[in-house]
């Protein structure tokens, strides 16, 4: 298994695999737009030259980025590739520089186990719901904010 910065040429697949999981109401859809702007966020995982996950640092603030569009296909799930794709994004943020990473998501447990503590949404800069207008379930959310942050 490779993890690796997406290129060009993966932004196709990044974007079916995302939106498969969007439309069991799972995560946000994205545009091919948005993901072609936002190619540089994301982490791909891939074996034998199939792409099995993907993950996105999107930096936010001088001090705040976001961890999202995290997908691993049903066949490669349970096996630790959500995590490691985690934990690229959380050391790229640390190149950084960056000292808090949040996260929204309907399993907050998985993300507990890499080190994220449960945070109020309301907390959360403004900035950060530009995405949630959105989504057919805004305000009625039910996802759950964490927060990693690096100790100093």
């Amino acid at each position: 298994m490779e993890i690796r910065k997406a290129k060009i040429a993966d932004i196709k697949i990044i974007h079916k695999l995302i939106n498969e999981f969007a439309r069991k109401g799972e995560m946000l859809p994205r545009s091919l737009n948005e993901l072609y702007e936002n190619i540089r966020d994301f982490f791909i995982a891939e074996d034998n030259n199939e792409i099995k996950g993907v993950c996105a640092l999107h930096i936010l603030w001088e001090d705040l980025a976001e961890i999202r569009s995290l997908v691993v296909r049903k066949e490669s799930q349970k096996k630790g590739l959500g995590s490691i794709l985690v934990k690229n994004c959380l050391n790229e943020a640390k190149q950084f520089g960056i000292k808090k990473i949040f996260v929204l998501t309907y399993i907050p447990e998985f993300f507990k186990k890499t080190g994220f503590k449960e945070h109020d949404k309301s907390k959360l800069p403004q900035k950060i719901w530009s995405d949630c207008i959105k989504c057919p379930k805004f305000p009625e959310c039910e996802e759950v904010a964490l927060i990693y942050e690096f100790k100093e």
